[in-house]
């Protein structure tokens, strides 16, 4: 992301980038993409969160856009500068793959699961890459 752009402090950067976002998800038939990169780490050290945002309403004014219903959203957060390269591949080693998969996934499932929220997270743990499904501890 170009260093005029930026919102980070000069000692973090974005360890993927839009492009690289869709490369790994692929040019074919996709679901919607809404794609954020956030200003600060998680505390956790997650480096990229995937969730599937479900046909949620409500009557009160607070639910989600029916527009946003039944895609995905993807966080990608800030890593120090330092940790950036190392991290970078291992992320599109191990961690895009698994997000095209999980995508591709969600977008075929059976309708049960479709109607529920479900996500995926993955961060950089020395020099390798570990995920976690719906929020639970980090394997």
């Amino acid at each position: 992301m170009s260093a005029r752009n930026r919102r980070l402090p000069r000692d973090l950067s974005w360890p993927l980038s839009p492009t690289d976002i869709r490369t790994a998800l692929g040019t074919g038939e996709t679901i919607a993409v809404d794609l954020q990169f956030d200003d600060c780490p998680w505390r956790d050290g997650t480096l990229l969160h995937v969730e599937w945002i479900p046909p949620l309403s409500s009557n009160y004014g607070t639910g989600i856009d029916p527009g946003l219903w039944n895609s995905v959203r993807i966080h990608i957060a800030p890593i120090a500068d330092i940790r950036r390269g190392i991290a970078r591949l291992a992320l599109l080693r191990h961690a895009l793959p698994e997000l095209a998969a999980w995508t591709d996934a969600a977008r075929s499932a059976p309708e049960g699961w479709a109607l529920s929220s479900h996500s995926r997270s993955w961060r950089f743990e020395d020099r390798s890459i570990a995920h976690r499904d719906d929020h639970q501890p980090y394997r």
